[in-house]
Parts: C-alpha cells; sequence; structure tokens
C-alpha cells in the first residue's frame, strides 16, 4: 500500500493529554470515517468546519487513535519550509498565533474558534509527519483542533508542539532512569506534572484506576531529585508498598519509610509515611522543606476541617501533587479541597468555588459544569481507561439477585419487626436506630449465623453464600484466581472459614487489624504464580492502592452504599498488567434493603452527594411508613 495516496485526505490531530493523534479524513464538505487499518477508532469531539461559509462548528468526528512513533512510521512525502497558521492550510482564527519554536507557552493558552476556510486535504498530517522527523513548521489548526469544555476555543499551534516535543523528549529521558516501559501518556503524565507544578505549585493527578499513577509520580519524584528531600504521604496500608515501588522503579533515589521519631533526610531521598503519622507528627514533617511533596489516594484528604488534612497543609513545599481516582467521591466541595491543597493561589476561597460551581452544578446548570472544568483543567488531569489504555482487556459485570433461605426471612422479618415495636426515634437518636438496624439486617443477608451466633454450621442457611459458593467452584475448576469483598470483618472470617471447610482452600484475609507487613506479604503471595486461588479483602482497607492483577474474577459479597468505592475495588484487578478479561460479580439478596441500595447505585450521578453516612441519614430523614417501606422484604419479587 501506497500511504501517501491512501492518507490523503486524513488530518491528523494531536491529542495532549493522551499524547496520542487523532486521524479522520475530510471530505471536502465535512469529516468522513476514520482511516482503516490504523489504531483504536473512537468518536472525538473537534472542532471542524460545517457548511458552505466554513464555520467551525464542535462534531463528533470517527477517529483512529494512534502513538507518535507510528505517525512518524508512515510512508509519506515530507514537506519543509513555514506556513502562516490562517492561510488555506489551516482554520482562520481571530487570536494571533505564537511562533512554532516557542518552547514554554502558558498551559491553558488557547486559540478562539471563527475560521473563513476550509482544511487542505491532509495538510495537518503532512505537518505533524514533519515535526517528528525532526523539522519544525508551522501547524494548520486541524492540528490541534481539540476544543475546551465551553466550546469556544482549541489548543493553542504553540501548546500543541511544546506538549508533542517535551513528551517525546521526557520519554527518552524515561527511558534511561526510570525501570518501567512508561506508555505514551504516562510520558504525558510525568512531563504535565513537572510543568504544571513549575506553574501553579501542585497538581491533581486523577487517572482512573489501574492506570498507573504511581509511576507517573515516581518519575515525578525521579526528575526533582536533585532539588532536596521529598515527602509520600498515603495509606498505612500503601507505605511499604511505595517504598518497594520507589526501590523498583527508582532505584537512585532512596525510600525511607518513617513513623515517627527523628528524621535526618538529604537530596534523594523519599520519605513515606501514613496518613495517621502526618496526623500525629505532622509537625515535624512541617519543620523541614520539601521539595516535592505527593499524597496518594489523596481522597484521604476530602474533608478540610479534619486534622490530617490541615497538617497537609501546613508541609511547606513548592511542588504538591495529589494523586486520586476518584476526586469526587460524594461532593463537589471534596474536589475544592484538594484543589485547595495542592493550588491555593487559585482556589483559595470556598464561599466563592460554591457559588460559581457547587450550586448551579446541583441546580443542572451545564453552563457552570463547563466552567468548572476549564477552571480546573490548568492543575487537573484526569484520564481514563478507554481513552489511553485500549489494552486492557474488558471489564464484565454481573449483578446476580440471591434467594434468601427460610431461616433468613424468618430472621429478617423478626429484626424488622422488633424494630418497628422499639421505635427508630428522632434526632440523632434516630440515626443510630437506624443504622444498628439496618446492619443488622444486612448481616442477616451475608448469613443468618451473623445475627444468631450459631454458626455450627455454615453451608445451606444462606442463598449468597451458597450462590457464591458455586462461583468459586467453577473458577477453581477453571484456575480463575477470585477476589471477594466484604464490608465486615467478621464475614470475611466466616468465608475464609467456609472456603476451608468446604474446599480445602486456605483463603488468606486482608483487613485492617493487620500490620504492614502482613499486608505486603499477602499481597505478594496472592501475586506470585502459585498463590492462593481465593483472596478476601475488606473492601475499606484494601480498596485503594494494591495491585492484585493475578485475579481474573472479583465477587462483592455484600452491598456498600456509594459505588464508587466497589468500582475502587474492583479495579485491584482491572488495571494495566491484567492480560484476562475480568468478571466483576455483586451479590444482591433479592426482596430485602440491598434491592434499594443496588437501585441508588443504579440511579447515582457522578455529582451526587451518596456518601456511606450520607446513606444513612437520607434513610432516617424518611418517616416511618417510608423507611419501613424501604427495610421490609417485597415478597411480591
Amino acid at each position: 500500500m501506497i500511504w501517501g495516496f491512501a492518507l490523503r485526505s486524513t488530518q491528523a490531530t494531536y491529542l495532549p493529554d493522551r499524547h496520542l493523534f487523532a486521524l479522520w479524513t475530510w471530505t471536502g464538505h465535512g469529516a468522513g470515517r476514520a482511516p482503516t487499518g490504523l489504531g483504536d477508532r473512537e468518536t472525538l469531539a473537534l472542532a471542524v468546519p460545517t457548511g458552505g461559509r466554513g464555520a467551525i462548528e464542535i462534531t463528533e468526528v470517527d477517529c483512529a487513535l494512534i502513538p507518535p512513533a507510528e505517525l512518524a512510521a508512515l510512508d509519506l512525502a515530507p514537506i519543509s519550509g513555514t506556513t502562516p497558521t490562517g492561510s488555506a492550510n489551516g482554520y482562520v482564527t481571530d487570536a494571533p498565533t505564537t511562533s512554532t519554536r516557542h518552547t514554554e507557552p502558558d498551559p491553558t493558552e488557547a486559540e478562539t474558534l471563527d475560521a473563513q476556510r476550509l482544511p487542505d486535504a491532509g495538510a495537518s498530517l503532512r505537518a505533524w509527519h514533519t515535526v517528528l522527523r525532526g523539522e519544525l513548521v508551522a501547524l494548520p489548526a486541524a492540528a490541534h483542533a481539540v476544543p475546551d469544555a465551553s466550546g469556544t476555543a482549541i489548543v493553542s499551534e504553540a501548546r500543541a508542539l511544546h506538549t508533542l516535543l517535551d513528551t517525546e523528549a521526557m520519554a527518552a529521558h524515561l527511558a534511561a532512569t526510570l525501570h518501567a516501559d512508561l506508555r505514551p501518556y504516562q510520558a504525558r503524565g510525568v512531563g504535565w506534572l513537572t510543568e504544571t507544578t513549575a506553574a501553579f505549585g501542585g497538581a491533581v493527578l486523577a487517572d482512573e484506576m489501574g492506570l498507573g499513577k504511581t509511576v507517573q509520580a515516581i518519575g515525578f519524584l525521579l526528575g526533582r531529585a536533585a532539588e532536596g528531600p521529598q515527602l509520600v504521604v498515603c495509606p498505612t496500608s500503601l507505605v511499604g508498598n511505595w517504598a518497594h515501588e520507589i526501590t523498583r522503579f527508582a532505584p537512585d533515589l532512596r525510600p525511607i519509610t518513617w513513623r515517627g521519631g527523628e528524621l535526618a533526610v538529604s537530596p534523594g531521598d523519599v520519605v513515606v509515611a501514613g496518613y495517621p503519622i502526618l496526623r500525629l507528627h505532622g509537625h515535624v514533617l512541617a519543620e523541614r522543606d520539601w521539595a516535592s511533596t505527593v499524597f496518594d489516594e489523596a481522597q484521604a484528604l476530602k474533608n478540610p476541617r479534619t486534622q490530617v488534612a490541615r497538617a497537609a497543609r501546613t508541609l511547606a513545599s513548592p511542588a504538591k501533587v495529589a494523586l486520586t481516582g476518584t476526586p469526587v467521591e460524594n461532593h463537589l466541595e471534596e474536589l475544592w479541597a484538594l484543589l485547595h491543597l495542592v493550588a491555593p493561589r487559585l482556589f483559595a476561597h470556598r464561599g466563592q468555588f460554591r457559588r460559581r460551581f457547587v450550586r448551579p452544578i446541583q441546580e443542572g446548570s451545564a453552563a457552570a459544569a463547563a466552567r468548572l472544568r476549564d477552571a480546573i483543567e490548568p492543575v487537573v488531569l484526569a484520564r481514563r481507561k478507554f481513552q489511553v489504555a485500549a489494552a486492557l482487556p474488558a471489564k464484565i459485570h454481573t449483578d446476580l439477585l440471591c434467594d434468601l433461605t427460610a431461616e433468613q426471612e424468618q430472621l429478617y422479618d423478626r429484626l424488622l419487626d422488633r424494630a418497628i415495636d422499639d421505635g427508630f426515634g428522632s434526632g440523632a437518636q434516630r440515626q443510630s436506630r437506624v443504622l444498628a438496624a439496618l446492619t443488622a439486617l444486612k448481616q442477616v443477608c451475608n448469613h443468618p449465623g451473623l445475627v444468631t451466633g450459631d454458626l455450627a454450621e455454615l453451608a445451606g442457611r444462606s442463598g449468597k453464600l451458597d450462590l457464591c459458593t458455586d462461583i468459586i467452584a467453577t473458577n477453581l475448576e477453571t484456575d480463575s484466581p477470585t477476589l471477594i469483598f466484604t464490608q465486615y470483618r467478621q464475614t470475611g472470617e466466616l468465608l475464609v472459614r467456609h472456603l476451608a471447610e468446604q474446599f480445602g482452600v486456605t483463603a488468606p484475609f486482608f483487613h485492617g487489624g493487620l500490620n504492614q507487613a502482613s499486608r505486603a506479604a499477602i499481597v505478594r503471595d496472592f501475586q506470585a504464580e502459585d498463590g492462593p486461588p481465593v483472596l478476601v479483602l475488606s473492601l475499606r482497607a484494601a480498596g485503594t492502592g494494591l495491585t492484585l492483577t493475578r485475579a481474573a474474577d472479583v465477587v462483592h459479597f455484600d452491598r456498600w452504599w456509594n459505588p464508587a468505592v466497589e468500582a475502587q475495588a474492583s479495579d485491584r484487578a482491572h488495571r494495566i498488567g491484567q492480560t484476562r478479561t475480568v468478571t466483576v460479580t455483586t451479590l444482591t439478596s433479592g426482596t430485602t434493603v440491598e434491592e434499594h441500595i443496588a437501585g441508588m447505585h443504579d440511579r447515582k450521578s457522578a455529582l451526587t452527594d451518596l456518601s456511606d453516612s450520607a446513606g444513612i441519614a437520607a434513610l432516617a430523614r424518611l418517616d416511618d411508613d417510608q423507611l419501613v417501606e424501604i427495610l421490609r422484604r417485597k415478597r411480591e419479587n
């Protein structure tokens, strides 16, 4: 195939956040189908001419996505010389363009949308091909036609060119210094962290779970090692993991796990401490000047009034980075807390943030949502798996309703009747009584012995346990390692015992009561080729940070109020390095309050306040009749 002929009508638009090129075709009057035989297909919103006069509109365009190396390898005749942006090779913009040799553009720089001319066939593809071959040329607007959130501007020529060249240089540098095979978007992430912290003093890397935020952060730390000692603060369960990953990926850095006491550090040292240590000994950490500070699983700091969040704000560092897969778990003000932590100059006033964004978005304002995306774009980078990791296998969700046994039905009804007779009270007492009733009913759904104390025999008494047993039996036959998540410690212990009795399997139990060494040993043993076939985990203790890609199946034994928490747990297996399709199975006891929780999951949007406490509070606000209607078994189901 002669590529120059086959791609003669193809345009190439650079996607800075992904460090990929979107290839699309121009028919002479509109965007056509993506070129075949190249990359992964995706429909993207791009700024392209429409109508007879060539007005620009944001249009859904069929694209083929390829990395820079693949574009450079295409057999095209290179062009030479420069062509002014705004000529027949591109769109005419009102905003003046910057020289293509400008290497440090404002990260927020963009060009306004306004066009008179149509793009020349293949002009942007030829331009980028030439740039990748080492010669700088002017770029037509089709080469950087990525719109902003409000649809009023596109990425500037200078920024697109700078990002491409800087990321290519960063990837080459990291290939020699970082012991990791970075994907294109990860190299971009390291470069983005470097330039964003330099410009604003902080950044929020909010890539979806499993996209390698840790290795990107380590690449960032490696680049700043000569600036002085650095600090990583993370959940206690991840302290050992961070030290291990730093040693693995950046052996030139020296990780120091710190749990209090004297602290002597020098350039090249990376102190790793848990959030409880920051809360208790933050004054010691605040006495030092840290070249960089990284907050992993930064949603732990979502409440700015907590002691640990206050301690985090006292740390002196010119470069603060928050890592989180869920910058908004329950409500938008959590996002403000992270923004205020890393970039207080840009996001100083909580009340202003609430007035400009939170309230209008809660009222359904699309314009406010677009304003928010524009406002946070300079300091927040959030990429999803489908955008940057097409090689990840699919994740299949299966929701199974489990029948209650007769013993469960009778106990469930009896407990609810007792709660009704005792009354739910009012005020704070009402919320605690609702929580007690709900907890007891959910434990009945798991196994009646958890309430009655009769645990002599386990099998045959819980529909959910029996169904889980069937799933495990199948997975043992097909050699599919399995993770089982539960929110209750006692349920986890019951599952471990049942697996031993039923299958002779010794399943470890990863929970919050274990010390760091025990947790690390469990993860290491499970990831080994001959590791245990089943791992039972506490949803809260193991829901973030761990990599458990040996597992191909995930079972959620009971339901949590917040679907984001369940999704985080599922992504312990669905991460980069996984080679098989991951099946996520949720077990819900039919006719019970668990069905109500499942329904709330289905209705929840990303900005709905549905935290664990909020879910209980919502129930407590109902009157008795409404509350009982939700808790009572729906026998007609």
